[in-house]
């Protein structure tokens, strides 16, 4: 019997911070529940990547992981298209997400954690959407109230464990928490230039990275709010120092638990309501209709 795809109205894409662990069984949450894994379904865009549904408390949640991102897919756009029709097939409303990021503004300093307010889409990729009759406006691209669950959620844990509260002894709290910032998205895999990132610096850009779109036009497509945290795991090439390989590796293993829990924690206070923020209405439909000539 062919199975249906779960309803859920939460969704956690995880990223390259939470990539070295099993999300969330790794984390020993008593709040959440794995109810499933592997679940993998046929989209119009080809097979969609493994998810898992996880309860906390009374909300289900639907996460994958490192975006959907598979080699065995033609391009990361094709599987952000996969995994954003199986959100609206299940009904998700607010997603979470994560990742690791290069820092363009010389005030950021490695695990230093910023929840971005816009974007600057600096990719090649050709235009990817779900075929959808609307308007997209990106007027205000991250839902402000995510946004604050996660800057209120990743100060917390911050702050603890610069308290010797009794986290992952392997975890080490990130300097600063930002609750603003512009991340330019480019394609990869390659990092960018010395170049190309002093071209970001006069953009005013802050971060610098390779997922948050199509993400966020996909979410508003689907009519699902957005927003991420996202730590800060090498210098941009010719900014403050060249970026040690070392340090990536040190942050990669060592920093996942923190960011696992902070979307956690965030999840738990987030609520299924959408009239907080103008997600929605920024989703108008589209005045582009075929004009059929008269019979």
């Amino acid at each position: 019997m062919k199975r249906s795809i779960p309803q859920a109205e939460f969704a956690i894409i995880g990223g390259s911070s939470t990539f070295s662990i099993e999300f969330p069984e790794d984390l020993h949450r008593p709040d959440v529940e794995v109810l499933e894994t592997g679940l993998v379904f046929e989209t119009p865009y080809g097979t969609g990547p493994a998810l898992k549904l996880l309860r906390q408390g009374d909300k289900r949640i639907l996460t994958v992981r490192m975006h959907g991102w598979r080699p065995n897919v033609v391009t990361r756009g094709v599987a952000s298209q996969q995994l954003f029709w199986l959100f609206q097939q299940a009904g998700v409303k607010k997603i979470f997400v994560e990742g690791g990021v290069g820092s363009i503004n010389h005030l950021l300093e490695l695990r230093d954690l910023v929840i971005p307010h816009d974007y600057i889409d600096h990719s090649m990729r050709k235009d990817v959407g779900l075929g959808g009759p609307y308007l997209l406006m990106m007027r205000e691209p991250i839902c402000p109230t995510q946004a604050r669950l996660l800057t209120k959620a990743a100060r917390a844990r911050v702050e603890g464990l610069k308290g010797g509260s009794s986290f992952e002894e392997d975890d080490r709290p990130a300097r600063h928490v930002f609750n603003r910032g512009i991340y330019v998205n480019t394609d990869g895999r390659h990092f960018e230039s010395p170049a190309e990132v002093q071209m970001f610096r006069t953009w005013n850009a802050d971060i610098v990275g390779q997922s948050i779109c199509p993400e966020v036009y996909l979410a508003r497509e689907i009519g699902a709010c957005y927003a991420g945290v996202y730590m800060v795991v090498n210098y941009a090439e010719g900014i403050i120092k060249d970026w040690d390989h070392r340090d990536l590796s040190d942050i990669f293993y060592t920093e996942s638990h923190t960011i696992g829990h902070i979307l956690l924690d965030a999840t738990a206070q987030a609520t299924a309501d959408q009239t907080q923020c103008n997600c929605l209405s920024l989703r108008k439909p589209t005045l582009l209709k075929e004009i059929r000539k008269s019979e």
